[in-house]
């Protein structure tokens, strides 16, 4: 019995069966090409297949090795975490650019915002939440207007207290000298600074903030007590760098007069009591 030719397809016009038995004549011949070239070349001509899904990227490194602060650029993502040092800056001139188109109702109705952000901070910085509360009394400087000098030195005070818990000292230092540029009279920033500069070495700058704190509060126990503690520091200071001074000119002198069978040895200094002046005596006798 002879096979059983299948029957023709009536639902579909003669054309459309037409343009399905050329396409599959294209295909079997396409695939034919490619798998001579793949046989004979040992390369494939397939296409890996398409995908419309976009990669996602996010901030895990999925190589399966630790990235480190200095190879990887910190990201957006990383800053939701803990934001930059430099995420507190404060563009006064661009504040003061926008400011000019405020009435004084809308200036009014920022300061309150700003006064609620800067309580919100007080209140974390209580909880010892130094981070928190340093961004809102930036927020809070990027609403205060600047004409408002009193509330503005108040906040970047209180921000310099923040930095100063998180270790950022200079950057507190540049706050207290902000605050005391809109109130040169703000004791609290001026004891805040002096302390910054104690810690920072800067012992003639901190002095100097106690001597300011006095003048304005001469009973100020705190200026008293730096009055009586910072001087034999910094005369401490003083004599130690001489001393590091004069080894380096000894040891620049020995370099010089090496050559001529000299050294520093051979060269006696005296001051005299008097005038504090020093004389400089040749001692050909002396052991190199």
């Amino acid at each position: 019995m002879g096979d059983k030719v299948p029957a023709p397809d009536t639902s579909r016009s003669d054309d459309e069966q037409f343009e399905d038995a050329q396409q599959g004549k294209e295909d079997f011949n396409e695939r034919t090409v490619d798998e001579v070239i793949e046989k004979v070349t040992g390369l494939s001509t397939r296409k890996p297949p398409d995908t419309d899904a976009d990669e996602f990227v996010d901030c895990v490194n999925h190589s399966g090795t630790e990235e480190t602060q200095e190879s990887v650029p910190k990201r957006e993502c990383d800053s939701a975490v803990e934001p930059f040092e430099d995420d507190d800056l404060v563009d006064e001139d661009s504040q003061r650019d926008y400011e000019c188109g405020l009435s004084e109702e809308e200036k009014d109705e920022n300061k309150t915002k700003a006064d609620e952000l800067k309580q919100q901070g007080n209140e974390l910085f209580k909880q010892g939440e130094y981070l928190q509360s340093l961004d809102l009394y930036t927020r809070a400087l990027r609403l205060c207007p600047l004409d408002r000098t009193e509330a503005r030195a108040i906040l970047y005070a209180n921000r310099a207290a923040a930095k100063t818990k998180l270790d950022r000292k200079k950057s507190a230092l540049d706050d207290c000298t902000k605050a005391l540029e809109y109130n040169p009279n703000y004791v609290k920033a001026l004891l805040r600074r002096a302390n910054l500069y104690e810690e920072t070495d800067k012992l003639d700058e901190s002095l100097e903030d106690y001597r300011k704190v006095l003048e304005l509060e001469p009973g100020n126990s705190e200026a008293q007590a730096a009055q009586t503690r910072l001087p034999p520091k910094i005369s401490e200071r003083n004599d130690r760098l001489k001393e590091e001074m004069m080894g380096k000119l000894k040891d620049l002198g020995n370099m010089i007069l090496r050559p001529f069978g000299l050294s520093t040895q051979n060269f006696e200094m005296k001051q005299d009591p008097q005038t504090g002046s020093y004389s400089i005596n040749f001692n050909q006798g002396a052991k190199q």
